[in-house]
């Protein structure tokens, strides 16, 4: 068992590794708008775009103007969509005449700061609530937009770094427009063919009914699923278009489509981190990234791998061996789908919440403690482990400001980082971005695990938040602490034991992602725009070399401690010590 997941794992990383390169200098040719080999099919269409838009082409934008047409661009689809959800009765393409009342004002506010942000978080059951058209128009749209937003952030503070002396960090609307024209779209279209040709559906039928061997009925729901899995996949959105999400057959059938899937979350952001050594003229930089999170990630995947196939001592040869080394017969197979196994679902896992995916093969409610534990930890350190489209990137250079700062402490010299100086703006920018992720998970899970309502209240009928976890003691804490962690991640995956479906947890949860991405974004375009204005600093005896096996060595010690520091007292209190109390026999339900 342990070999099969060591091949898997080897292969998948292989095969990520292969593709950063030339996937990471194809986007450094768009977005230093140099030619490529889709130029003739696209550049006529990526004109038209700037002309029915106003976009001045050549004109770019300082940090806050940057800031505020990103702003804009999220700010008005999301109200767009909210109107959607809420009229959706009265809209085309409802085979099922789903109507308006099941997406009342506060899930319909949760859904549209999802999507807008990222996350995909889904407190609804999408193929018995959403139609095709809400489906299409108002959320897998935001798929390519979100998506195509973080990849512009992430280019805009590259491009910090690599230029001197200059005011401008490039234009948001054209860096938008080259992601999902050059990028998002064409490897959506081509992603989606190939599910389809494995057996993922792709139709507009209404649902079909079927009877049963026992003689009743059984609704088969069906839709466009292939298009939609695709850009889920790449753009490490996560919403699924049914309740199962990558674990329903009709999204992920087959081993192959599990694999394909998998690599597809990593193949952009692993990318864009030779995007960045080949923009700042120096790839062994990008490379030393992509070694910081190649090395968090197998960590992860590691342990969690080993965690589900040790399984539940209490279910150890059904009790009969009562000693702490003993291993549950087949592994911890709870909530997992037999056609993929222990292996391929916990690497699955790993890599939705490294990247800020949030997609779902496996329920990770039903992970041993530690099993769920890598999931949390690696959404809480804020995604940098390759994660989401841009937002990976953009996380992990924040990480490598605090590592050469704190190396500058250390020595006594001003921190320098690719020829720039770090300085009091750039690092209170950084921690401000780093606070606020940490805020928007802890003050409100702490909030939900205490607060009290009237009976009967409007924000939650049952009266308390914690009587909507399916489980008590720690696990029901991990529960709560999982929600507004990967809200406020923009992941989307969840400990599903939770009902997250009351106006309590639509309204805090959908402001955690809006505070999540927004409040974290700003600081880092203040970042670029400081660190472009700046001279380069010529290479002194001095300075820090930031391409090495020392500096990736820096950078996972800081990414793990400032995680630790701030963190580990709310899962000391959750997955640790139910780990702890699972080898003495104790269990909650």
């Amino acid at each position: 068992m342990y070999s099969n997941g060591f091949f898997l794992v080897t292969v998948f990383f292989l095969a990520v590794l292969a593709a950063t390169k030339p996937m990471g200098a194809y986007m450094a040719q768009v977005f230093e708008g140099r030619r490529t080999f889709l130029h003739p099919l696209i550049r006529p269409l990526e004109r038209l775009v700037y002309r029915l838009c106003g976009v001045e082409e050549e004109r770019e934008q300082i940090w806050t103007q940057y800031a505020g047409a990103m702003l804009m661009f999220s700010i008005v689809p999301l109200l767009l969509t909210y109107l959607i959800e809420r009229l959706q009765g009265w809209l085309p393409f409802n085979p099922q005449g789903f109507g308006s009342k099941l997406m009342p004002p506060d899930l319909a506010f949760n859904t549209a700061a999802s999507f807008t942000t990222n996350t995909n978080w889904q407190a609804y059951v999408p193929e018995t609530t959403v139609s095709y058209f809400t489906n299409m128009v108002g959320l897998a749209t935001h798929n390519f937009f979100s998506a195509a937003v973080g990849i512009a952030i992430a280019v805009a503070l590259v491009r910090g770094f690599a230029r001197h002396s200059a005011q401008r960090i490039g234009n948001f609307w054209v860096d938008v427009t080259r992601a999902t024209l050059y990028v998002l779209l064409p490897l959506s279209v081509v992603f989606a063919l190939v599910l389809v040709s494995q057996g993922v559906i792709q139709n507009f039928s209404p649902y079909t009914v079927v009877k049963t061997v026992e003689g009743g009925t059984q609704t088969i729901a069906q839709g466009p699923v292939a298009s939609q899995e695709a850009i889920k996949m790449l753009g490490t959105n996560g919403g699924g278009f049914f309740n199962a999400n990558s674990a329903h057959p009709f999204e992920n059938p087959t081993p192959l489509t599990n694999f394909l899937q998998t690599f597809s979350i990593f193949l952009i952001p692993a990318g864009l981190t030779y995007t960045f050594g080949r923009m700042v003229k120096d790839t062994r930089q990008g490379w030393a990234l992509f070694g910081a999170m190649s090395v968090l990630f197998l960590a992860g995947v590691g342990v969690t791998m080993w965690a589900e196939q040790s399984g539940n001592p209490v279910l150890a040869d059904l009790g009969v061996r009562q000693d702490a080394t003993a291993t549950q017969p087949g592994g911890n197979m709870e909530g997992k789908e037999v056609r993929f196994g222990i292996p391929a679902s916990a690497l699955f896992a790993v890599v939705t919440t490294d990247a800020s995916c949030g997609a779902v093969n496996s329920m990770h409610d039903s992970f041993t403690p530690l099993g769920g534990l890598v999931p949390l930890v690696n959404i809480q350190l804020g995604e940098v482990v390759f994660g989401g489209v841009g937002a990976g990137l953009y996380g992990m250079l924040m990480f490598a400001i605090l590592a050469v700062f704190i190396a500058g402490l250390m020595v006594g010299r001003t921190p320098e980082y690719l020829g720039k100086k770090i300085e009091q703006k750039e690092v209170k920018m950084v921690m401000l971005a780093a606070l606020v992720l940490a805020g928007a998970i802890l003050i409100p899970a702490a909030a939900s695990s205490v607060a009290q309502f009237a009976k009967n209240s409007y924000l939650n009928p049952p009266g308390v938040a914690a009587a909507n976890t399916n489980n008590g003691g720690p696990h029901g804490l991990s529960e709560m602490l999982y929600a507004y962690t990967s809200a406020a991640g923009n992941n989307g995956s969840a400990f599903a034991g939770i009902n997250a479906n009351t106006p309590w947890y639509n309204l805090t949860i959908g402001m955690s992602m809006l505070i999540g991405r927004f409040l974290m974004i700003i600081p880092l375009l203040a970042v670029a725009g400081s660190l472009a204005a700046k001279k380069m600093i010529p290479v002194s005896a001095g300075t820090l070399p930031t391409h090495n096996g020392l500096f990736v060595a820096l950078l996972v010690g800081v990414v793990v401690i400032v995680g630790a520091l701030t963190y580990f007292p709310a899962l000391a209190l959750g997955p640790i010590v139910e780990h702890l109390l699972m080898y003495q026999r104790v269990l909650w339900s």
